[in-house]
């Protein structure tokens, strides 16, 4: 099926019914909502935009971002979503990879995009189209792309079928959604604040884009008042800021609530704190693109609890499996490790890939026995609760953001001062880790010549934040370069 229908039925159901707000204004009801969608798809058709196509979408969060999404879906086509704080030449590398029959972006990136040789386009609309375009479950619905080792996005597809399964298993495992709820977009809508728009959607809730387009502490403590009963995906580092804004201020946070976290790692002493400003208003999800937002579910009463003897540690984990999979803690040949033993999460399920997008050597390297090797280290209870010890891989979470080193190390080796360069994380309480390179340079480091280097080339969320000077990298005896011990040195 195709997952447009939802609005299509809410349409139906609620046509009067607020839908869509730009900050405390209306913007569509249920009805217009639908109406827009079906221009946004006539007028892409019209550009000859057919079934199965992609179309990117490069914008920051608007209402006008929902019409592009199910304008796609509408039209039978395949969503892009692109990071908005991406630069505009790695926004164009997605678009190029993904096969982009159009790409829509609001100002500043169609600006962006143009620097780069790529032509776009505002959301647009045309004559209305009559019908949804019929679409199997296996059929692409969002190419997601993420970060990968080799330094090169890696583009996952995600199909109607993980996006129904994802929504669904929202409702069972980790919130409930009404009517009477608002859900406000201040995290990113390419990536998990935009994935839950379709749960909302399907019950006909309320959509908010903050008028500033993104996350402001005081923006979102003023809406939560105005539309109460306000659902918000929130990476840990943005529910810190929430805390410290609403200790200094006062603010208590009402109308929040339900906020979902995830995206990194967050500290106990964190959600702890958090607790005791909101109360019981927050609940954890952990996934990933390859299976987005639905291997596990830590519940509100879960991180609201104070009273089971082992509270601490279940606070601490990413919940129990979600229902619309199974996981499991595998060692490095497939078989399962006993309870409390530390190997790499498994998962299978229909919110699960089928692989990425024309890449068929990592598609074979992630998913094995009819399982998805996440590529996480964690452990398992015997009650269900998983925690994660590690990530096999070297990838960064920065407040929320992934950042792999070596997309970071690339593009300071094409520096002329820079001989050898490695990236890795530094552990940070704002932002859960901050990005640090250690350079062997041909003469005095620069750090203002190479942080401009690298905004010319990558966002600016990627760059370090912090360069060290070293004569040599330590590596062994094959000439790797050891990121262990480089870690080591922030502890001396």
């Amino acid at each position: 099926m195709n997952i447009g229908i939802w609005l299509e039925r809410a349409a139906q159901t609620w046509p009067a019914r607020e839908a869509l707000f730009q900050g405390v204004d209306v913007v569509a009801d249920y009805a217009g909502f639908d109406r827009a969608a079906r221009e946004v798809a006539g007028g892409l058709m019209a550009q000859g935009v057919v079934a199965g196509d992609r179309v990117a979408i490069f914008m920051g969060n608007a209402p006008e971002y929902l019409l592009a999404l199910y304008g796609i879906w509408y039209a039978g086509a395949a969503a892009v979503p692109i990071n908005a704080k991406l630069h505009g030449a790695e926004a164009a590398w997605i678009i190029a990879d993904a096969g982009a029959a159009v790409v829509l972006a609001d100002a500043a990136r169609r600006e962006a995009l143009a620097a780069e040789g790529v032509a776009a386009q505002a959301v647009a609309r045309g004559e209305a189209v009559a019908e949804v375009e019929t679409r199997a479950p296996e059929d692409l619905a969002w190419l997601f792309y993420t970060s990968g080792t080799t330094g090169r996005p890696k583009g996952i597809r995600i199909t109607h079928r993980m996006l129904v399964a994802m929504s669904l298993s929202y409702l069972a495992d980790v919130d409930e959604v009404t009517g009477a709820d608002a859900t406000l977009y201040a995290a990113p809508m390419s990536h998990g604040a935009g994935l839950y728009a379709m749960v909302h959607v399907l019950r006909g809730a309320r959509h908010v884009c903050p008028a500033s387009g993104g996350f402001d502490e005081a923006e979102i403590f003023d809406l939560a008042r105005h539309h109460g009963r306000v659902h918000m995906f929130a990476a840990p580092t943005m529910v810190k800021r929430l805390t410290a804004r609403a200790r200094l201020s006062g603010e208590t946070g009402a109308g929040l609530r339900s906020v979902v976290y995830a995206g990194g790692p967050m500290y106990l002493a964190d959600i702890l704190e958090a607790v005791e400003v909101f109360g019981p208003v927050f609940l954890q999800i952990y996934g990933q693109g390859e299976c987005p937002m639905a291997i596990t579910a830590l519940s509100r009463v879960d991180v609201a609890d104070r009273s089971h003897p082992r509270w601490r540690e279940r606070l601490a984990s990413v919940g129990r499996a979600q229902s619309v999979g199974e996981v499991r803690i595998a060692d490095e040949t497939g078989a399962g490790v006993p309870p409390g033993e530390v190997g790499e999460i498994l998962v299978r399920g229909d919110a699960v890939m089928p692989g990425y997008w024309q890449n068929v050597e990592a598609s074979d390297k992630a998913l094995k026995g009819g399982w998805l090797w996440t590529g996480d280290l964690g452990r398992m209870d015997a009650d269900g609760y998983v925690t994660l010890q590690d990530r096999s891989k070297d990838m960064i979470i920065s407040g929320g953001s992934n950042i792999y080193p070596r997309e970071v190390e690339e593009v300071l080796l094409t520096h002329p001062s820079v001989i050898e360069a490695a990236v890795v994380g530094q552990m940070d309480a704002e932002w859960g880790e901050i990005v640090v390179a250690f350079v062997v340079c041909d003469g005095a480091l620069d750090e203002a010549a190479l942080d401009a280097h690298c905004l010319s080339q990558i966002a600016r969320f990627k760059r370090p934040k912090r360069y060290i000077a070293v004569p040599d990298l330590p590596k062994n005896n094959y000439g790797k370069v050891l990121k262990t011990e480089l870690r080591g040195r922030f502890a001396e």
